[in-house]
């Protein structure tokens, strides 16, 4: 608006619009509005109200007198002078034409606008009113009928409701035709009606015919409530509101009826609409043939009505229950078939291979086919192929985005409509608000229009409610979608994906696909149509902006750009202390789980006050980058409080400086202030969303490159035809694992018959399992052809276990077979494990076979297989993981000519000497060909390649053990391994130590450090197959080994809040509340003196004091961005000090828990609460707490401001307060408890994942591809199944709320009218724009008070493990054994009985014996007779139920644990290293010297190792040792004993991990080295005990046997038995 005095205009605007029948009423009314009282002049015809025939007979009486706005009077006096029809009107054609349409004036503003008792003229009635709906109806029917047309969802039989609603439909199109008839009734007697009367009954008509005949419609295509149909009945009565009213007033006003037929059929027609609008609420029965009926608990959102979908009352049973009590896995809702995996997957998929259909280009298969044959011509392939693929056109690559955005594009864009109308919807309010401020300053203004003004914004706000929850729902549930359908279409792409692209993106990487980046998809989405709707928004702000403020607008838009480089510089700095922060998180999680990991040496070694704080050093730094991080934090939250104001001051101080006359009054002020607040959340959210597009679309690239990879050719492999009596045959087979590699085998011809047993072997890496895999399609094929003749059973060299019970594992997937399983347990040896195992074959396996020795894994493997009935069987290796005489078993039991499998046809990869003479035929591979083949006979009188084999093979035949081999896979990826190893395996004999040490290369190069089958990853096995397990009781299947997790429930109880305020201290809390409430106070002030500034007199066109007005406002605006800025200071500090305390209790506890709590409690779940629910403690709850508070005081401020201007608004406070409470109490209770649901249902989708990748092989060749991809689908369902209610409550959440804070707007409003004889307009601008902002603040607070429950858990589960019960103390002062304890090294058990857990059986049971100093004792007896038990004894990891042990006369019990297990020396049964130098894995506390190290690496042989490596001491060992073969981690252990070389030494002799060599070394060693010491060695093998002193037999927990070996052979006991086993007898 102009500055200079700008009311001239006004007569002309009331001139030109009285008479013209315009929308231009509204101007009118505004232009009115704004002006101060005046009775126009009357200054000549041009300001004459008319009033014409029809209106003047209508006019109510109040326009007749002196009456209505005290201004009317002047011109209705000259009435008389009216002048000809449309003279002064710009539009006077139109209005003479209705007005001939309608036979009377069509617009009168003394009627309708200025008078204190409005009416619509009856031609505006007959025209405009009556076709509103109709115009409506018309508009929406095409795409009505296009949406029907494609949703079907069964028809509704016909209904008591349905043929009510068609009834009174028709009954509706006799009212109005019956008017239409009446119309020519009139013609016939000459009284000539108006057009109007014949063309309004007529469209009305026909548009109710249409109507009627939609309701059946919809009742055949399964539309059980229209919301079509609920809007026009809902316009018909609004429209038919007015003339109802206008009726009476008439008729009233006349006192007796005009037109009495019409008025008749007038309220008969009001009567049947209300009764339609009525009935149309209410929903139909389901449709039959719906897809629903079959569901056992249906999701209600499908069968509910159109006003339940619009405000989500469809979801109030769901809050309710949950509400009553927490919600469980049952209480969920089956997800809508739209939602389900199945439906979506399949539809992405669809469109993937569309779009890789179109960028195939044509002539592919002409240049894939060429190089085959090219290949065997060293130098001419690749030029060759390149030609040829030069001539190829260039293709695009195929674009995921393509498919997306096609599979989820068309139901995405109808939320982008949604969010178009709700942005053009938010700029109403500041427009109503600036008129409502120009309302209250003209005090003569009739008081209607203020109502009107209240109820417009009322209803605006609570439309914008409805469209942008709408708008949420359909962005959320595509986010959704998107995340189901890219978890689906990864999880089928890698049962597909070749081999050498599996190698290209590991397991890990595969998962992080799925979880990370298809969340970062699922995130993106509802913030996408921000891209377009910020810069809409941007843009109308600022033209509204400009309009009220001129260029000075300019200077705040200035501020805010300004802005933005400020805050993405703080991101960029954050985004940094982020990366660093999240490396040392990774260190210090990495090295938590391997000391949880290896946590039981740690506890033998008395090692963990050296750890703990290698930990706490780690946590240190993390801690400080947190700190630099939470300072940005706290400016940025200091950017994000101030800039509104920022903007606001300079925009304001330029507008005021520049000119004299710029008049900051009420409504330029609050109106820019509303505009501004809309104008801030576009800035700051548009950088977010383009940072996040970009993370996504690098998300987007690796998906699509994954997707892209090659895929298996699934007909490699033939598997219909085949020569006859052949089950296998290859003929000119060339194979390697990629494309681009060498191939691994060349040349292969073979043939096996029906029912053959044939050997493969050959030294490690010549391509024997590789063999095995060309078989089963895995490789890809070069040349030749491959046929497999009927179904296959494999077992791989390393068994791949699921994570179910045993018995699932074996059945897998087959038909249960009572009789056929059992005997396949009694073949495969599994029968005495079961014995074992807690719960039987209902024992739950945990990830990887976690608690199955290598043995039992490997056995399982082979079971699976023989059930499976197949009719051939690639055996890789399934005899080197087991103990030798189970070798045996298994040989005769299964695989030989006598076994189960007799008759089928089997292909062994074997290192087994001794099983050969007894195989039908003997393939030998080396480097990749076939060396010869034939029988064992056959192949010893060639004396090649084989009888060199035997040779090298039959030194350790002897012996019970294998070589550890080396996966051949990996041997085969390492591509200078293999060249090492074509050096060596020529034909001729290599000397056995080459061939060691080739070996031991090898077992560095591969990542497994060879086949062992114990071998310890960072994972611990909970029950070892340590042959010392105790006999558990049999448990019922139902107990499983592994608890689950307990979800907490209910409300958070308060006590947890106040410990993590005892966390961040007391006092801080205090402060930071009360600097919040300064903060607010500052943001009051400041608004509180602009209404003040806009209400300052204005003299002479100008107001005085700008200056200091300026100043003043300045000064309140920065001291609480001041505050704010100190006040997120502080609270950051309070949050880094709560972690600290609470991760430094977390620790200590679980270095000072017992054993028996990690033997039950799986690793994963302590790692949880390192890493979740610490981070959770770090860097989530001071968010949430300062989001929290903020909301909390932003919307106490509102209603103190609007109860100080307004007191009346303190009636409606109360009620207003009780319905937020409840919806936010009935919210919190559901939201938490369905987010709990939610994170418990999401991890099993990628654990099961990852076991897919990593058992893909097997899941192939077994053919269960199709099942395993079902039981994904199951698992996303199950999850969205708990996401999709979360997401619904929070839209529930957001109606309730918002109308609550709509309510605030409406009541503010109507108060600022009903008082505004007291108010001045700065106070109602302050309050309504206060109101308009308390929208948000509710809504975030119910969801940050939310957040902030469910986030405090953390603390509640950090608690939990912080407090549970600790050891016996490391040291107790006074108690100390002297310095040289044990000196003699005498141990004695006194009546000694021991269990491993409460609730368990003894293991040991009332033992009594004494070993004297010096002696050597060796400890046998069968799986499970508690040989381990006692050496866990003596270190006190189980505790005593009674008796004592004695050393040296000391009570071990009465001393302190460090005390006690630091003077006794173990080499444990495992090897555990820890990641870190050599040097730290011997002496982690550094107390001894360099020589004394050396001089211990040298007596464990590892001298020649160690200094061999360019770092020596420093010698980096990976992860869990991994680098070092296990043979030398077992003398790394060695060497831990021989530096510390106390007087007791207990060696838990490894079983099957070690070879022969390193056995040997550690036995001399041992009794060269500790021959003073006394030794207790617990064996397996009994040649390593014969020549001991004495020997303990411990039978089912008592000492069976205790004497010389020689006396108790002679005894002939069990000792005897066992040593007649083992051949030494």
């Amino acid at each position: 608006m102009r500055a200079s005095p700008r009311w001239s205009g006004w007569v002309d605007v009331v001139s030109q619009t009285s008479r013209c029948p315009s929308p231009q009423s509204l101007s009118l009314l505004i232009a009115r509005v704004r002006g101060p009282p005046m009775t126009p002049p009357k200054a000549g015809p041009s300001l004459q109200r008319p009033g014409g025939s029809g209106a003047a007979a209508l006019a109510p009486p109040a326009a007749g007198g002196e009456g209505g706005t005290g201004r009317a009077g002047p011109a209705q006096k000259e009435k008389s002078r009216v002048p000809p029809s449309g003279a002064q009107c710009g539009s006077g054609g139109d209005s003479e034409a209705m007005e001939a349409f309608c036979g009377s004036r069509f617009w009168d503003s003394n009627l309708s606008v200025y008078t204190d008792n409005p009416d619509l003229t009856p031609c505006f009635q007959n025209t405009i009113l009556a076709w509103i709906p109709s115009i409506y109806l018309w508009s929406a029917l095409p795409f009505y009928l296009l949406y029907l047309k494609h949703h079907r969802r069964g028809y509704i039989v016909l209904s008591v409701l349905s043929r009510f609603k068609t009834l009174l439909g028709v009954l509706l199109w006799c009212v109005s035709w019956a008017d239409l008839f009446y119309a020519f009734h009139e013609l016939l007697q000459n009284r000539a009606p108006a057009p109007v009367r014949f063309v309004t009954p007529l469209v009305v008509g026909i548009t109710l015919l249409l109507a009627t005949f939609l309701i059946q419609h919809e009742r055949l295509r399964g539309v059980q409530s229209s919301g079509v149909l609920i809007i026009f009945w809902f316009l018909s009565v609004l429209c038919a509101v007015v003339p109802f009213r206008s009726k009476i007033m008439t008729t009233a006003a006349k006192g007796h009826v005009n037109e009495r037929f019409r008025f008749t059929t007038f309220y008969i027609y009001f009567a049947l609409i209300i009764a339609e609008l009525i009935l149309s609420c209410f929903k139909e029965r389901p449709p039959f043939f719906s897809p629903a009926s079959k569901d056992p608990n249906p999701c209600p959102e499908l069968t509910s009505g159109f006003l339940s979908r619009l405000t989500f009352w469809w979801f109030t049973s769901m809050v309710v229950l949950g509400y009553k009590k927490p919600l469980e896995d049952k209480d969920l809702w089956s997800l809508n078939e739209d939602d389900t995996s199945k439906v979506i997957v399949q539809q992405l998929s669809e469109e993937w291979d569309k779009e890789k259909a179109e960028c195939k280009p044509q002539d592919e298969v002409m240049y894939l086919k060429k190089p085959n044959h090219v290949l065997n011509h060293d130098g001419g392939g690749p030029e060759e192929a390149e030609v040829l693929i030069r001539d190829n056109k260039q293709t695009r690559k195929p674009s995921f985005l393509k498919a997306l955005l096609r599979a989820f594009g068309p139901y995405f864009f109808i939320g982008s409509f949604f969010k178009l109308i709700q942005d053009l919807l938010s700029f109403v309010n500041p427009q109503l608000l600036s008129i409502l401020i120009s309302f209250i300053k003209n005090k003569d203004a009739p008081a209607w229009w203020g109502f009107l003004i209240a109820a417009l914004m009322f209803i605006c706000a609570v439309l914008q409610t409805l469209v942008l929850h709408q708008h949420f729902q359909y962005c959320f549930v595509t986010g959704m979608r998107l995340r189901a359908g890219i978890i689906g279409v990864i999880y089928r792409k890698s049962l597909v994906i070749t081999n050498s692209a599996k190698r290209s993106s590991t397991v890990g990487e595969i998962v992080n696909l799925m979880s990370v980046d298809a969340q970062r998809f699922m995130d993106l989405v509802p913030f996408l149509n921000m891209l377009w709707s910020a810069p809409l928004q941007i843009f109308l702000a600022l033209y509204f902006l400009w309009q009220t403020l001129g260029p000075s607008v300019l200077a705040g838009v200035a501020v805010m750009v300004l802005l933005i480089p400020f805050n993405s510089a703080i991101a960029v700095k954050t985004r940094a202390f982020q990366v660093q922060q999240m490396r040392y998180k990774d260190s210090r999680i990495k090295l938590m789980n391997e000391i949880l990991g290896g946590i039981k040496v740690l506890k033998l070694y008395a090692w963990e006050p050296c750890f703990s704080e290698k930990v706490l050093e780690i946590r240190r730094n993390e801690l400080r980058v947190l700190k630099k991080a939470a300072y940005l934090n706290s400016l940025s939250n200091f950017a994000w409080v101030s800039a509104p104001f920022l903007v606001a001051l300079t925009t304001f101080s330029v507008y005021v400086l520049v000119g004299e006359k710029n008049i900051l009054d009420a409504e330029k002020a609050f109106v820019s202030l509303s505009l501004f607040n809309i104008l801030r959340f576009p800035l700051t959210m548009l950088p977010q969303v383009i940072s996040n597009l970009v993370q996504t679309s690098v998300s987007l690239k690796r998906i699509q490159q994954f997707l892209s990879h090659d895929e298996l050719d699934p007909n490699s492999v033939e598997t219909k035809a085949i020569a006859p009596g052949n089950a296998i045959s290859v003929t000119h087979g060339t194979f390697s694992w990629g494309k681009e590699l060498k191939p691994s085998l060349k040349d292969i011809n073979l043939l096996v018959p029906s029912g053959a047993l044939v050997a493969i072997v050959g030294h490690v890496g010549c391509g024997k399992s590789s063999l095995v895999s060309a078989l089963l399609g895995e490789m890809e094929k070069l040349e030749g052809e491959v046929a497999v003749k009927g179904s296959v059973g494999y077992v791989p060299q390393q068994a791949w276990i699921q994570n179910a019970t045993l018995k699932d594992n074996i059945l897998f997937g087959q038909a249960p077979n009572e009789q056929k399983y059992q005997n396949v347990l009694e073949a495969c040896a599994l029968k005495t494990d079961l014995e074992v195992l807690p719960g039987g074959d209902q024992t739950e396996i945990g990830e990887k076979g976690i608690n199955l020795s290598g043995g039992q894994r490997q056995r399982v493997s082979l079971a699976r297989a023989v059930y499976s009935g197949a009719d051939i069987y690639l055996l890789d290796d399934p005899l080197s993981a087991v103990d030798s005489h189970v070798a045996k078993h298994i040989f005769d039991k299964v695989i030989g000519p006598d076994g189960v499998l007799k008759g089928k046809t089997r292909v062994l990869v074997t290192h087994g000497i001794g099983f050969l003479p007894q195989v039908d035929h003997i393939i030998v591979l080396v480097d990749g060909k076939i060396s010869e083949m034939g029988s064992y006979q056959d192949l010893l009188k060639q004396n090649k390649a084989f009888a060199e084999f035997l040779r090298n093979y039959a030194l350790e035949e002897d012996i019970e053990e294998d070589e550890p081999t080396v996966l051949e896979d990996e041997v085969l990826l390492a591509e200078d391994t293999v060249s090492i190893h074509t050096d060596l395996a020529d034909n001729e004999p290599v000397s056995s130590e080459a061939r060691k040490q080739f070996l031991r290369q090898l077992s560095v190069v591969s990542a497994e450090g060879g086949e062992c089958p114990n071998k310890m990853s960072t994972k611990r096995r909970v029950c070892e197959k340590r042959p010392a397990e105790p006999p558990l009781p049999r448990k019922s299947p139902s107990e499983k080994l592994v608890q689950a997790e307990t979800t907490e429930t209910g409300r958070v109880k308060l006590s947890v809040f106040w410990q993590y305020m005892k966390a961040v201290s007391p006092v801080l809390s205090l402060l930071i509340c009360f600097l919040y409430c300064c903060q607010n106070a500052a943001a009051i002030g400041a608004n509180v003196w602009l209404s003040d500034w806009t209400n300052e007199p204005v003299v002479n066109g100008t107001q005085h004091n700008t200056a200091m007005r300026i100043g003043v406002y300045a000064a309140l605006g920065l001291l609480q961005g001041l505050i704010v800025l100190i006040s997120s200071f502080i609270l950051a500090m309070g949050g880094i000090n709560a972690a600290r305390t609470l991760h430094v209790a977390l620790l200590d506890n679980k270095f000072q828990t017992p054993q028996s709590f990690y033997d039950t409690t799986p690793t994963g779940r302590i790692i949880n609460r390192f890493s979740k629910d610490i981070y959770v403690i770090d860097e989530v709850i001071p968010q949430t707490v300062l989001m929290a508070l903020g909301t909390f005081f932003n919307s106490l401020s509102t209603l103190v401001v609007i109860l100080a201007s307004t007191l009346l608004f303190a009636v409606v406070v109360v009620p207003l307060a009780l319905l937020y409470f409840f919806v936010q109490r009935f919210y919190v209770a559901t939201s938490r408890q369905l987010k709990r649901l939610e994170s418990v249902s999401r991890s099993p989708i990628y654990s099961h994942f990852s076991e897919t990748v990593s058992g893909a092989t097997v899941i192939r060749a077994y053919g269960r591809v199709k099942s395993f991809i079902d039981i994904s689908d199951l698992k996303v369902d199950e999850n969205q199944r708990s996401y999709y209610p979360g997401l619904v409550a929070n839209r529930w959440l957001g109606i309730r709320v918002e109308f609550v804070g709509n309510c605030v707007v409406l009541f503010a409003a109507l108060f600022a009218v009903v008082g505004r004889s007291t108010l001045n307009a700065g106070l109602v601008g302050l309050s309504v724009s206060y109101a308009l902002q308390v929208v948000m603040s509710l809504n975030w607070m119910v969801r940050m008070a939310s957040d902030l429950e469910n986030n405090i858990v953390a603390v509640e589960r950090i608690k939990e493990y912080s407090e549970t019960e600790t050891e016996a103390p490391w040291v107790i002062e006074g108690k100390s054994p002297p310095k040289d304890w044990p000196s003699k090294g005498q141990l004695e058990f006194v009546n000694y009985s021991v269990r491993y857990r409460k609730g368990l059986d003894l293991v040991l049971k009332g033992i009594n014996l004494q070993v004297h100093g010096g002696e050597k004792i060796g400890i046998v007896g069968r799986t499970g007779a508690g040989k381990s038990s006692m050496t866990l004894c003596l270190f006190r990891i189980l505790e005593a139920v009674k008796g004592e042990i004695r050393i040296d006369g000391v009570n071990i019990s009465e001393i302190g644990l460090h005390d006690l297990r630091s003077r006794l020396t173990i080499i444990p049964q495992d090897p555990v290293l820890f990641s870190g130098t050599l040097r730290m894995n011997l002496d982690p506390f550094n107390k001894y010297s360099d020589e004394e190290i050396w001089k211990a690496l040298e007596l464990s042989h590892l001298k020649r190792f160690v200094s061999s490596q360019p770092s020596m001491l420093d010698y980096e060992c990976s992860e869990g040792g991994e680098n070092l073969s296990v043979g030398q981690r077992q003398l790394v252990c060695l060497a831990r004993a021989l530096l510390r070389k106390t007087k007791v030494l207990v060696l838990d002799e490894a079983t099957a991990a070690v070879d022969l060599e390193t056995d040997d070394l550690i036995q001399s060693t041992i009794r060269s080295q500790f021959e003073d010491c006394t030794v207790l060695t617990i064996a397996h093998r009994l040649n390593t005990i014969m020549d001991y002193t004495r020997i303990l037999v411990l039978d089912n927990g008592t000492v069976a046997e205790f004497d010389t070996p020689s006396n108790l052979i002679e005894s002939k006991g069990i000792f005897y038995g066992m040593a007649k086993d083992a051949g030494l007898a």
